[in-house]
Parts: structure tokens; sequence; C-alpha cells
């Protein structure tokens, strides 16, 4: 075989074997360690590609620590990694916690990373504090009139509470309900607009931000409106009401009253029907009467004539009467 040739295959094997070594050696990432004063055993970054963990997520943070003079080991970073924490971030938060003379131990740190917040931001905003816009509340004074009130909470994190306490939500919460408490012992409407102030005063004295992850530092009314007369609206809507029950009663009784008018017209006719079949009863008993001796032919005569008469003497009153109420008319 040609020397050149057992030369390039010679140097192509040094190159594979070298670039496995550095690839499975962080052989540089160990040089860096020992110039910023970390003190580590390569051994301990070879363990590390054992064990899953990528060596230069826990060195480089380590290296921030040790510059910023934290004291913290490759054992605790190692270890949060390994239960997913994000190791850069809690070591920027220690280092930002130590700037602002905040007290945060690693482990509390690290317990806030764990648990899902942002432990970086909960630093931030104890040095920085946020503001909160509520959204418009809705309220009725004593007097009826709806007061729309719109705020802003500044807020700042409490690091002690930020495990299990509540969020941003229930400070919303709990300063809408202030403001509803507020706005409603209020007598009048016009007692809110003249002293706004009087809203932040009351929800603060309450103490909100009791179980939160935050502590509130000032409330401020945004905006102050006013909204409908809902008393006004309220006993209108309670006049249609009893309007409505009192014509469905008024309903009512109408339709009993013609159901008895029915009625009665039903037992007229049912008289008349008994009269008319007692009357045709009278000339079978006189009949009877004849047949039996009881009633002779004059008696029948005479009873004839007298219907007669009355007949007559009631078509003459008729007719007397007529002309009469004609020219009263």
């Amino acid at each position: 075989m040609d020397p050149n040739v057992q030369l390039l295959i010679i140097g192509a094997l040094i190159i594979i074997v070298l670039a496995v070594f550095f690839s499975f050696f962080p052989f540089m990432l160990w040089i860096s360690a020992l110039a910023s004063g970390v003190r580590l055993s390569i051994i301990t970054l070879v363990a590390m590609r054992l064990r899953r963990v990528v060596p230069s997520r826990i060195v480089n943070p380590l290296i921030k620590a040790t510059k910023a003079g934290l004291g913290l080991n490759i054992n605790q970073l190692e270890s949060h990694f390994l239960a997913g924490g994000n190791v850069d971030r809690v070591v920027n938060a220690l280092i930002a916690a130590q700037r602002a003379n905040i007290p945060l131990p690693f482990e509390r740190a690290a317990a806030i990373d764990l648990a899902g917040r942002d432990v970086l931001q909960a630093v931030q905003m104890s040095v920085n504090p946020r503001v909160i816009e509520t959204p418009v509340v809705s309220a009725v004074a004593k007097d009826g009139i709806e007061v729309k009130v719109k705020a802003r909470v500044t807020v700042r994190a409490n690091i002690d509470r930020l495990v299990g306490g509540a969020g941003e939500e229930t400070i919303i919460a709990r300063v809408g309900e202030g403001i509803v408490s507020t706005n409603g012992s209020a007598n009048s409407h016009k007692d809110v607009l003249e002293n706004p102030d009087l809203i932040s005063r009351t929800v603060l004295a309450k103490g909100l931000d009791a179980g939160t992850a935050f502590e509130i530092l000032s409330i401020d009314i945004m905006d102050v409106d006013i909204g409908k007369n809902i008393g006004a609206h309220l006993q209108t809507e309670q006049a249609e009401a009893d309007k409505r029950i009192a014509q469905a009663k008024a309903e009512e009784r109408r339709a009993m009253a013609v159901a008895q008018e029915q009625e009665m017209k039903a037992r007229v006719v049912e008289m008349r029907a008994k009269v008319v079949e007692s009357e045709s009863d009278v000339p079978l008993a006189m009949a009877e009467a004849l047949r039996s001796g009881k009633m002779g032919v004059m008696d029948y005569m005479n009873l004839k004539n007298l219907e007669a008469d009355t007949q007559m003497r009631g078509s003459i009153g008729r007719s007397e009467a007529g002309p009469a109420d004609g020219e009263g008319r």
C-alpha cells in the first residue's frame, strides 16, 4: 500500500478518535471551569455524561454562581437539573436577589422553580412592583344608582408565599369584591363620586393579599362612572309585574262572571221548560175533570169566557200604552 494513503488513513482515524474523545470528555469545558476558579475533575464531567446530564448546563451556571460569590456546589445544581428544574434561571434569580439584598436561599429558589413559577420574574417583581388593571366593576349604591369603577392595583411579589400562594386572578377578584362592598354600603352614589379614595382605604384595610403570592402596595381608582338607575328600573319591572297579575285576576273574575251568566240562562230555560210542561198538564186535568163529572160544561164555558175577557183586556191595555210611549219618545 502506498505510504501516503496509509498516512491519510491514520490521520483520519486520529481525527475520529479525537472527535469522539472531546465529545464524550468535555475537555474545553473543564479548562474553562478551571480558568474561572471552579475546581472540577474530568471524571466528574464524564460521570455527568453517564447520568445523561449535559455538562454545559451545570458548569456554566456554576461558573456564574462562583463569580457572584453564591457558594453553590455542583451537586446542588445537578440534583435540581435531574429534578426537571431550570438551573440557569435559578442561578440568575439568586444573583438578582443577592444584588437587591433580598434573602433567597437556593432551596427556596429551587422549590419555586419546580413549582412551575418563574423565580427570576418573581425576584424582578419584588424589586420592580407590577401594576394590575382591574376590569370595570359595577355596583349599586343604596339610592339605586349604578356606579362603575375601574382601578389599578400595584403589587409586589412575596417570595415567602410564592409557593402555594394564589395568583393575580385572586387579587383582581378580591379587589372587585371590595369595590362592590364599598359602593353597596354607600348611602348615595354622590358619596362615591366625591370621595373615590374611600374605596382604596376600605379595600386596603381588609387585607386582601392574605394567602396570595403578592403584597398589595396601593390601590388607585382610575375611573368612576355613573350607570343606570337600577332602583327605578326594578320598581318599573315590579309595577309591570303587578299590573299583569291584576289583569290576570280581572280576567279570571270576568270568566267566572260569564260562566255564571251562562249558568243562569240555562236555569231560566230549564224553568221555562218546566212551566210549559206544567201548562201541558192543564188540558189533561180539565178533560179528566169533565169525564169524572167534577166539572160541568157551563163551568168550562165560563172559564173560556174568562180567558177571552182577560186576553181582550190585555190587548186593550197594550194598544193604549203604545201611543203614550210614542208621544213620550
